[in-house]
C-alpha cells in the first residue's frame, strides 16, 4: 500500500523576532533574535516525518546553502530533492512574533525558480499524497504548471493536500484565481483568514460549506479556537487542544502534517482532525517552525 507523501514548496531562512514590549519606532526595542530554517512545505514534511510518514520533499535553494538545508532535511528523517540556485539565495522571512500574532517580511529568494519539470516520474509513482503550499503559486510557478501538476498527482492515484499558505499573497494573487488553480484538490487547510478571503464570508461554518462545494475536505484552522470541518453536506467544530503557546509559526504546518498523516491511516475527517490538533498543540510550544531533529 502507497503510503509516501510529496511535498512541493518553499524552502525559507526565518528569523524569528519577539520584541520584548512595544515596538518603538526610530529607535532601539530589546528583542530576542532567532534563525531558523523553516517555509511552509518545509516545516510541514518535517513535522510530518516526525510522526513516522515516509515524505520526500521537494524545493529550491540558493546554492551556498544547498549542503545545510540537505542535512537539515536529512537529519528530520525527510527525503530532500533540492534544487540548487545559482543567482538568488535561499529565501528569508523575518517574523515578528507577538503571542499568537505573527507578521511576515518576506523575501522568496530562490523559491522564485522553483523547476516542477526536474521532479522525476518515480516520486509520483511511489506516492499516496501530494502536498502543495499555496506559497509556490506567487511568483514561482504559473498556474497552468499548478493544474498540470495537480492533475497528473490525481491521475497517479494521489491525494492532494492543499495550504493556501498566505493571506496577503491570496489577497495579491486574487481568490477566485486560486481558487481555480487548485481546483481538483482532495483537501484544502486554509487559516479562517485564508477562508475569509477565499469566500468573502467571516463565519467558520459558512465558509467551510461554502469551500466543501469545491473540495472533497475541508479543514479551516482557527488557532486557540480549534477548528471547523466540512465534507459534503457534514460540518463539524473540534475544539482545540490546550497548550502554552511560545511561538505560533508552526501550528498551521503542523496541523496539515497530523491531519494528512490520519487520514493515510484510514481515520475519518474527524477523527484525523481531532489528533491533528494534538501535533499543533505540541508545535506551539517550541520556537520555530519545525520539531526537533530526529539526528543530533
Amino acid at each position: 500500500m502507497k503510503n509516501r507523501v510529496i511535498a512541493i514548496g518553499d524552502v525559507i531562512e526565518d528569523i524569528l523576532v519577539k520584541p520584548k514590549g512595544e515596538i518603538r519606532m526610530d529607535t532601539d526595542t530589546l528583542a530576542t533574535i532567532v534563525t531558523k530554517p523553516g517555509g511552509s512545505a518545509g516545516n510541514y514534511a518535517c513535522w510530518l516525518a516526525s510522526l513516522g510518514v515516509s515524505v520526500d520533499f521537494v524545493g529550491r535553494v540558493g546554492a551556498e546553502t544547498l549542503q545545510r538545508h540537505n542535512k537539515e532535511f536529512l537529519d528530520h528523517g525527510v527525503t530532500p530533492h533540492l534544487q540548487a540556485d545559482s543567482e538568488l539565495p535561499t529565501g528569508t522571512i523575518v517574523v515578528l512574533v507577538e503571542g499568537q500574532h505573527r507578521t511576515f517580511l518576506t523575501d522568496r529568494g530562490a523559491n522564485r525558480n522553483l523547476d516542477l519539470s526536474l521532479i522525476p516520474d518515480s516520486l509520483f509513482e511511489s506516492a499516496a499524497v501530494l502536498y502543495l503550499s499555496g506559497y509556490s503559486f506567487i511568483e514561482s510557478l504559473s498556474q497552468e504548471e499548478v493544474a498540470t501538476l495537480i492533475a497528473k498527482a490525481k491521475a497517479s492515484g494521489l491525494k492532494v493536500v492543499v495550504d493556501p499558505g498566505s493571506a496577503g499573497f491570496i489577497a495579491d494573487f486574487g481568490a477566485r484565481k486560486f481558487l481555480d488553480v487548485i481546483s481538483g484538490a482532495t483537501l484544502i487547510v486554509p487559516s479562517l483568514e485564508e477562508g475569509r478571503l477565499l469566500t468573502g464570508e467571516d463565519r467558520p461554518e459558512v465558509i467551510a460549506e461554502i469551500l466543501a462545494k469545491e473540495f472533497d475536505q475541508v479543514a479551516v484552522t482557527l488557532g486557540e479556537n480549534g477548528v471547523c470541518i466540512a465534507q459534503g453536506s457534514e460540518i463539524l467544530r473540534i475544539p482545540a487542544f490546550v497548550a502554552e503557546v511560545v511561538d505560533a509559526t508552526g501550528a498551521g504546518d503542523s496541523f496539515a502534517a497530523g491531519i494528512t498523516k490520519y487520514l493515510l491511516q484510514g481515520k475519518s475527517l474527524a477523527e484525523a482532525a481531532q489528533e491533528a490538533t494534538r501535533v499543533a498543540a505540541k508545535a506551539v510550544t517550541i520556537s520555530g517552525g519545525r520539531p526537533k531533529p530526529q539526528k543530533v
